[in-house]
């Protein structure tokens, strides 16, 4: 150090040290770059002045600084001082330039960044920079000090940007870390079943609304690497305008996809997001009226995913009401109980001979007269009752897959009144 070489003086002419080199170095302290024990401290009883120059600045130039209360405004001249307070420590001790910059927003995040956006920051940082390059010269002792000063600004000034991002970008990571945790709270619950008012709340804390429809899609998810699935998942539900839900679990990704998809454009809604699976089967619950009725789409959905690859034929995406047949195979009751309900016991209950004819065309191979001869009546009777058993049931015996339904539905009404469950 200069000052313990020649008694406390400065250096002159070839013993001064190249003041590029000292900068981009950080060996020495500020007054080893020639700036005077005179100007440091003017700079340091400046920052006050300074602060409140910046801060009268932003109050002339933004309309949104002014409207803010006056608490946040106080917060921001405190930071302003500690930023100038730092300006002064780091003049003389530029190695420590990284730590007081990031010292000086470590504690601002978790307050200003409730309130002020990082672009404001920006201009706020753009303003400051431009008070203290107009003001901290005139502070210099004489005409070296003053073109140091305006370099060290400059530069002060870059670290200061630097220091503004990370922070915000900390809060932002920090936040959006948060997010995934809570969403996938949220997800979780919705696979076990939970109908509590957290879950609500947590979903409305990620923007959900509660009262919004809801379909619970799951499958493969399409890549190992989290961040991957997230991307595609969201980019294509950017693309259809509709809010979604997500978690991978193991080796599933379960989607909860809001909005209606029973009709038209809706239903291809379903198509595009199915894209953002990986290789596999895509299985699609019922739509549901509310996100608290989500784990009805969802234990629907899961049990056909279980039960889809006994349908090798199946589209993707596929209803979980459209594997009904398989997922009774499977065991699930909630599907056996869906096919008593909607085809056994409204062809029992409709009467006019509705579920014989059905039977008998069904176990006949779908030959219409044969079936006629059979129950001793028209072939045109037939067809009539076929047709009622259609609008009663949404099932055509004469398409193979309806057919498979039907025939399924009808035994597993059987062995249900046997065993006194109907």
């Amino acid at each position: 150090m200069w000052t313990a070489k020649n008694d406390g003086k400065p250096p002159t002419g070839a013993e001064r040290p190249d003041t590029k080199t000292v900068w981009e170095c950080g060996e020495m302290s500020g007054a080893s770059v020639g700036l005077s024990a005179e100007t440091l401290e003017a700079v340091e009883r400046a920052s006050g002045k300074l602060a409140s120059a910046a801060v009268a600045a932003m109050e002339a130039q933004f309309a949104w600084f002014v409207r803010m209360p006056a608490d946040q405004r106080a917060s921001v001249l405190l930071v302003a001082q500690s930023g100038v307070a730092g300006f002064a420590a780091w003049l003389r001790d530029p190695m420590e330039a990284l730590r007081m910059t990031t010292d000086t927003f470590r504690g601002a995040p978790r307050d200003l960044s409730r309130w002020v956006s990082l672009r404001q920051t920006v201009e706020m940082v753009r303003v400051s920079l431009k008070i203290f390059e107009e003001m901290v010269p005139d502070l210099a002792a004489n005409d070296e000090d003053r073109a140091l000063l305006g370099e060290a600004v400059l530069r002060y000034g870059r670290e200061v940007a630097f220091a503004s991002a990370m922070s915000y970008a900390s809060a932002a990571e920090a936040r959006g870390a948060w997010d995934a945790r809570l969403e996938a709270l949220v997800v979780d619950g919705i696979v076990r079943g939970d109908a509590e008012e957290s879950l609500l709340s947590r979903a409305a804390a990620l923007g959900w609304d509660p009262g919004a429809q809801a379909t619970v899609l799951v499958g493969n998810p399409p890549s190992d690497d989290p961040p991957t699935v997230v991307f595609e998942v969201r980019s294509r539900a950017a693309r259809v305008s509709r809010p979604v839900l997500l978690g991978v679990q193991g080796s599933r990704l379960v989607v909860v996809l809001g909005g209606p998809t029973e009709d038209g454009a809706d239903r291809e809604v379903m198509g595009k997001m199915a894209e953002a699976f990986g290789e596999g089967a895509v299985v699609a619950g019922p739509t549901v009226a509310s996100l608290a009725e989500a784990h009805r789409s969802s234990a629907d959905a899961l049990s056909g995913l279980r039960a889809v690859v006994a349908w090798r034929e199946a589209p993707r995406p596929v209803r979980s009401t459209d594997l009904l047949p398989e997922r009774a195979l499977a065991g699930d009751p909630e599907a056996e109980f869906q096919l008593i309900d909607r085809i056994a016991r409204p062809l029992e209950e409709a009467g006019g001979s509705l579920q014989e004819t059905v039977e008998a065309y069904l176990s006949t191979g779908g030959v219409l007269e044969t079936c006629a001869r059979q129950l001793f009546v028209h072939p045109n009777t037939v067809r009539y009752r076929l047709r009622k058993a259609t609008e009663l049931t949404g099932r055509n015996a004469n398409d193979p897959r309806d057919a498979l339904v039907l025939r399924i539905a009808l035994a597993v009404g059987r062995l249900s009144r046997a065993r006194g469950l109907w």
